[in-house]
């Protein structure tokens, strides 16, 4: 059941870091800003969300007195819009496209137009562009304003109302239809998996019955909805399980999930580095390959994927080998350190900048999935080696990402252990704090 109750302002900061249970599933990320592994399954059920309404005032007069003696035309950006087509049905001509675009950089959002948003322009009495304004987001306007023969670009920043949110589920159907279920969005049902990804797998280990229960801000612009704001703390329940995180800001500023007792949610490496459908072949030391029908010690895992799926770095390394050889295909090595390293094999080809000796991050992408060597279709066959020694992928215990930094350790505390007491206590329905 999902239900709503409020926080007291005087609540607030303890409510924007509670605990916010977690809808788990299976979506392929789109994303990577956050290249973090999460299952591709939903990926099938994902569809295209056209842009919220905005508010009527984000496209009101920046600066009325500039705008008085102006027409106001207001055009609509459709599917498959091009910015020529769009100045054409303004009845601007293409030189003033070309000034606008030579605004500086605020005028590269121009290329980045979807289906839904709107152009203002605002012509003077000879029907010459005087103004356009772009609204980016609902938190974003650029203003270009006509400088002789040229534009100059300004944005114009809005801050939104927050409103903190608790919203709770049990997965019964799948936990993409759980989160949905819930009043959550895509993407805040997938940012709310990735932050268990590395406890918790969204592919094999969901099962009916499973719940969450989630904290987030939603964020308003003259009181109306125009999306969610960052997640504040999460529970997740899978299979008798529990897992628990808190969003903490450290002193230099950044962001990321931690446990009740200050733990990193995050682990030195991803458990799969890779959006896959399944696990075509397990580790197995006494596996019989399916090519050759004799016995062939396999030392790792095979996780099917359509050829191009992006692979990424499973930790932070060094590439060692970036190379191709008749039996692993296109294939990649990274050491993490003295004690870790990881193989990719398979691949149809590797990313940009990827080669021996390059330096890789957690997440990056290195090379992406194909049926390259020896491999009977598309996959990737990825190995986790600890001192030289193969293990499993699915079952090693992987080292941890760093704590809480001990001089931020009474600010964590001072947060966390309030909003993880309100969390156990406020089961019943949704709470609701406004924020500034």
């Amino acid at each position: 059941m999902n239900a709503l109750k409020t926080f007291p302002r005087s609540h607030l900061a303890l409510a924007a870091l509670v605990a916010m249970p977690l809808t788990p599933f299976l979506l392929a990320s789109p994303s990577p800003p956050t290249n973090d592994r999460v299952s591709a399954d939903l990926a099938l059920e994902h569809t295209l969300v056209a842009p919220l309404p905005l508010p009527a005032s984000i496209l009101g007069n920046t600066d009325n007195s500039k705008e008085r003696g102006l027409n106001e035309n207001r055009q609509v950006v459709r599917a498959g819009d091009s910015l020529a087509r769009i100045f054409d049905r303004a009845g601007v001509p293409s030189r003033d496209l070309a000034a606008v675009m030579d605004a500086g950089p605020a005028a590269g959002g121009l290329k980045r137009i979807f289906p839904g948003r709107e152009l203002v322009f605002l012509l003077d009495e000879n029907g010459r562009l005087a103004r356009l304004k772009y609204v980016a987001s609902p938190f974003e306007t650029v203003v270009f304003d006509r400088v002789g023969d040229r534009f100059q670009a300004q944005v114009v920043n809005r801050e939104p109302q927050r409103v903190a949110t608790v919203r709770e589920g049990t997965i019964d159907r799948s936990l993409f239809i759980a989160g949905q279920n819930a009043g959550l969005d895509d993407d805040l049902t997938m940012r709310l998996a990735q932050i268990f990804q590395y406890d918790v797998d969204f592919v094999l280990d969901i099962r009916k019955g499973d719940s969450f229960k989630v904290l987030f801000d939603e964020l308003y612009v003259d009181d109306q909805f125009v999306g969610f704001g960052d997640i504040q703390a999460a529970e997740f329940h899978n299979g008798g399980t529990t897992f628990r995180a808190v969003r903490f800001v450290d002193s230099d500023g950044n962001a990321s999930f931690f446990s009740p007792n200050g733990e990193s949610m995050r682990k030195a490496f991803l458990r799969a580095p890779v959006d896959f459908r399944r696990i075509s072949s397990e580790f197995n030391p006494q596996r019989v390959h399916p090519l050759f029908k004799s016995t062939m010690p396999h030392r790792g895992i095979d996780y099917a994927a359509p050829i191009g799926t992006p692979v990424f770095a499973a930790g932070d390394g060094r590439i060692q080998i970036a190379t191709r050889t008749e039996p692993n295909g296109n294939y990649i090595v990274i050491q993490h350190g003295e004690q870790f390293q990881t193989k990719y094999l398979h691949l149809s080809r590797f990313a940009n900048g990827i080669k021996s000796g390059a330096r890789v991050r957690q997440g990056e992408v290195i090379g992406y999935v194909g049926a390259t060597g020896w491999a009977t279709g598309p996959h990737l066959h990825y190995e986790f080696l600890v001192n030289g020694v193969h293990k499993n992928p699915r079952t090693v215990e992987l080292p941890m990402a760093l704590p809480v930094a001990d001089a931020d350790r009474a600010s964590f505390t001072a947060q966390a252990g309030p909003l993880l007491a309100l969390l156990s206590a406020g089961a019943e329905d949704t709470q609701v704090a406004t924020t500034q």
